[in-house]
């Protein structure tokens, strides 16, 4: 992982939410932990399916429907 594209990635995430703030803007994110949760859930979701391998036609042939 490259620590020093996420530490800037946090930065300008921090400066964003404190500039949206500053002007009053209502913030681009769920304001609320389950929001975030769901957020952090997709993207788990999304990493398993890529580790896993699953894709579309596994789903449809462990179903049945193609084969």
């Amino acid at each position: 992982m490259e620590y020093t594209l996420t530490a800037l990635a946090l930065l300008t995430g921090l400066l964003t939410g404190a500039l949206f703030k500053f002007v009053g803007a209502p913030i681009p994110a769920p304001p609320e932990l389950p929001g975030i949760m769901g957020i952090v859930g997709i993207y788990l979701g999304y990493k398993l399916v890529d580790a896993t391998g699953w894709s579309v036609n596994v789903l449809l042939t462990t179903l049945g429907f193609a084969g």
